[in-house]
């Protein structure tokens, strides 16, 4: 038995996505004529209360597309240090669209309307203009944390104020409302363009959506194209996503529930140290001394559970929908064999 908890990109599609998937229709998405995909835009921008949607290949290439689109070089985009956008991205922001980033420490990855405020520059020739806010809910490197509306609502009339661009990276936004209660269109009447991931907790094989206004995407989808974004008979991927927004966003309380019950096991254990908050599916702890995190993974791995390292002395777990209760009980119980 396998047990991946390595992320929750690991995810398959289920025989019933699969079925979906083939008797998909399709035709040139390039040239807008795959209805399949159109469905998939039409259906995100109508959830999220927004006019327009872009299907791209993941989620990287939504948030550099969308960085590029609300940004002119020189500008700079003001997130938190534990941003998708700047931890794991490749340093697109620069490379794409030639600006600098303002890094802020919130808790957990989660910034405030206030911290947002101070980070604003004032308008001289030698500074880069701030002109994007990124915001991630949920904050991976934070553990899953969960931006709470308030803020996003705080953090929208600064940047409207400002006249700041607000884009939501919501590669994880089902994991965080599933827990809130908030609905999609309560998220998007806060932002400027949100960006979701198909291919993580809600089990598509591959992709992402880009949300906002006609005039957004329609520049987005340029930009698309000119990163080597546009696909032809889509069709197939995008009715895997259809079918995720479908049936599996309910479940992904299943998923939170499995990462809640091993961080009461990993509380348990003599050689865990500090255990990030377990808001979602995301498990990060810290191991304590001699033990290191190679020699820990190396024995998970022999014991048929795969898992990696967030740090120096730091382990990630990640729940999702092709990790079962048994499959939980069992790294449990072979975590518990662990010697520190």
């Amino acid at each position: 038995m396998l047990i991946n908890l390595l992320s929750d990109t690991a995810t398959k599609p289920t025989a019933a996505m699969q079925q979906a998937m083939w008797q998909a229709e399709v035709g040139d998405d390039v040239f807008r004529e795959d209805p399949t995909v159109n469905a998939l835009e039409a259906k995100c921008a109508n959830m999220f209360g927004h006019e327009a949607a872009l299907f791209c290949p993941s989620g990287t290439m939504t948030n550099q597309i969308a960085l590029k689109v609300h940004t002119r070089p020189l500008d700079e985009v003001i997130c938190d240090e534990m941003s998708h956008i700047y931890q794991y991205e490749v340093g697109g922001y620069a490379f794409h669209s030639g600006i600098a980033v303002n890094l802020l420490k919130g808790e957990n990855g989660i910034l405030t309307a206030e911290m947002v405020e101070a980070a604003i520059k004032p308008r001289y020739d030698w500074l880069p203009k701030s002109s994007l806010v990124v915001i991630e809910n949920t904050c991976n490197k934070g553990g899953g944390s969960i931006y709470p509306i308030e803020n996003i609502r705080a953090i929208r009339q600064l940047c409207q104020t400002r006249q700041l661009a607000l884009h939501l990276d919501g590669a994880r936004l089902f994991n965080a409302l599933v827990e809130t209660g908030d609905t999609p269109a309560a998220i998007g009447a806060e932002v400027d363009s949100v960006s979701i991931c198909l291919s993580k907790g809600l089990g598509a094989p591959v992709g992402s959506v880009l949300i906002g206004s006609q005039s957004f995407i329609a520049e987005a989808r340029r930009v698309r194209k000119v990163m080597g974004g546009g696909m032809r008979q889509a069709g197939y991927l995008a009715a895997a996503g259809i079918f995720a927004l479908d049936h599996h966003v309910e479940r992904l309380k299943e998923d939170h529930a499995h990462a809640r019950q091993l961080a009461a096991a990993l509380a348990e254990l003599p050689w865990v140290g500090h255990i990030r908050p377990v808001q979602t599916n995301i498990v990060i702890f810290d191991i304590k001394s001699p033990l290191t995190p190679a020699v820990l993974l190396d024995y998970l791995d022999k014991n048929g559970v795969k898992a990696t390292a967030f740090g120096p002395q730091t382990i990630r777990f990640v729940t999702h929908l092709d990790v079962t209760g048994e499959m939980v009980e069992k790294a449990i119980q072979i975590l518990r064999e662990v010697r520190g």
